[in-house]
């Protein structure tokens, strides 16, 4: 199957653009005939608290599957480094907090169990991609959702909300997490989920676990979009990349 992408400008009312539009070809199962969506596929969203002196910190994982929440999981972390006060007046994690717990690095087969699943995604996903290499360079090899039927032994490739956002809804002024939430009118819908999954004192912006179910609700708001919903995998996939070489190698896989 081809993935070459079709952009079309979509205009509102006024006739200024809004939107953009991208035509592929229905996503279909080689062998058996069926629509394969990345709807259908569990996605996994992933946020990191922390930095690369400090270690991991907090983690927050929240599964993404037919356009719906449907678990989440989050804990604290023991500090591997110093960790900056301004660091912390910004995810309120301090060392003696988080003496008592766990490295993040007994997470390993949990982790590698998320990769075997689903893709991984996030927020400028650079960014937590950058975090998990600097304890695990690599998994074990693992399904390349990119490219069904081929293993890989990389966490990527990602999904990366802002920048499907940033591509399909260019009318959004910012690309910060909490703007895109408030822009696309999923404030709500966060607070309820936060409610119910989230400890009553990290229910909020930069917290792990709500920051993932903020950007999980960005990208179950797309499930809602046909047109987007009927994307396969590896098309959201190619459409998480804004380097064109990246995204010309995830078009050149061709299913027969």
């Amino acid at each position: 199957m081809g993935l070459k992408i079709h952009e079309e400008n979509v205009a509102d009312e006024s006739g200024g653009y809004t939107e953009k539009r991208f035509g592929f070809r229905a996503p279909v199962c080689s062998e058996c005939g069926v629509a394969n969506t990345w709807v259908e596929q569990p996605i996994f969203f992933v946020d990191f608290e922390g930095s690369y002196a400090s270690g991991i910190l907090e983690f927050g994982v929240v599964e993404v599957h037919l356009g719906k929440v449907v678990s989440a999981r989050t804990r604290l972390c023991r500090a591997m480094g110093r960790v900056r006060e301004e660091d912390v007046a910004v995810h309120g994690l301090c060392e003696e907090v988080l003496a008592t717990h766990a490295p993040f690095s007994d997470e390993w087969s949990y982790f590698l169990s998320l990769r075997e699943l689903g893709p991984l995604a996030a927020h400028y996903a650079g960014v937590e991609n950058g975090l998990l290499k600097s304890v695990w360079a690599y998994p074990r090899s693992v399904p390349d959702f990119a490219r069904p039927g081929s293993r890989i032994v990389d966490w990527g490739p990602w999904v990366d909300t802002a920048r499907l956002y940033a591509q399909l809804f260019p009318r959004f002024d910012s690309g910060r997490l909490e703007a895109l939430v408030m822009a696309a009118g999923l404030q709500g819908e966060l607070d309820g989920l936060a409610a119910e999954h989230c400890p009553e004192n990290r229910r909020r912006y930069h917290a792990a676990l709500y920051d993932a179910l903020a950007g999980a609700v960005l990208l179950a708001d797309l499930a809602r979009d046909p047109q987007i919903a009927a994307m396969s995998t590896m098309q959201l996939l190619a459409l998480s990349t804004l380097d064109p070489r990246k995204r010309d190698a995830l078009q050149q896989t061709e299913l027969f």
